[in-house]
């Protein structure tokens, strides 16, 4: 018998300005997909918003339908998976509310190419200090 996979979330992101820099949305998502499949993961949802700021996660539809997602429960998730914390917000206050709010219902952030995985004490560490 085979154990079950963990199941993740893909969050993608870019505001036009950062698509040049190498960090378009199918560069993330091939990044993100590598590491899902290096690790085992199944990933059972994928969630993008183009053209849109990081400064809030007001008017980022796709973010905000991920995390309604996360606390229906509907799939199971245990982690979501971003290329970079910058990726999933820029501002310090959303970073932290929006991280206690998913682990509140039992899924954790990985930002895959930062290193850091909030379900570690080195990563919630990382996350407070950014």
């Amino acid at each position: 018998m085979s154990k079950e996979k963990i199941k993740v979330y893909l969050y993608t992101r870019v505001s036009t300005s950062i698509q040049i820099e190498g960090y378009s949305l199918e560069a993330q998502k091939s990044r993100m997909k590598a590491f899902a499949i290096y690790n085992d993961y199944e990933i059972v949802g994928e969630y993008e918003d183009a053209g849109k700021s990081g400064k809030s996660i007001e008017g980022r539809i796709q973010f905000n339908r991920m995390m309604e997602d996360i606390k229906s429960g509907k799939d199971g998730v245990s982690f979501v998976l971003v290329f970079k914390l910058s990726r999933f917000a820029r501002n310090a206050a959303d970073v932290l509310s929006t991280l206690q709010i998913m682990q509140d219902y039992g899924v954790n952030l990985i930002c895959v190419e930062d290193g850091i995985d909030s379900s570690k004490d080195a990563g919630k560490l990382m996350i407070s200090v950014l």
